[in-house]
């Protein structure tokens, strides 16, 4: 018989910029002035929360920073979105794989 596993089809890069991006909003601020106070390019930043890149630790503490979040609780954060996916977007769902028992 076959086992299936759930397995989040989120990497961690696009929880994290999720959640970057999240901050961001809820403080009401603009891409622009989070990226300038970071000493990345708003398009830079821009990607990272849409996870296209996967940024430095440097870069994801400048980030953090710039939203006056301590870094430890934004990678925290990124990683309970793995592991309890909420979303309801059908390309977020997690994904079920069978594997043979």
């Amino acid at each position: 018989m076959a086992r299936v596993s759930f397995l989040s089809s989120n990497l961690f890069r696009e929880e994290l910029g999720a959640h970057l991006r999240t901050l961001r909003r809820n403080r009401g601020e603009r891409l622009a002035d989070v990226a300038a106070r970071a000493g990345v390019s708003s398009q830079y930043l821009s990607e990272i929360e849409r996870g296209r890149k996967d940024p430095s630790s440097e870069i994801v503490e400048a980030v953090a920073g710039a939203l006056d979040t301590p870094v430890g609780d934004v990678v925290i954060a990124a990683g309970e979105r793995l592991r309890n996916p909420t979303s309801t977007r059908p390309d977020e769902r997690p994904i079920a794989l069978a594997s043979a028992a």
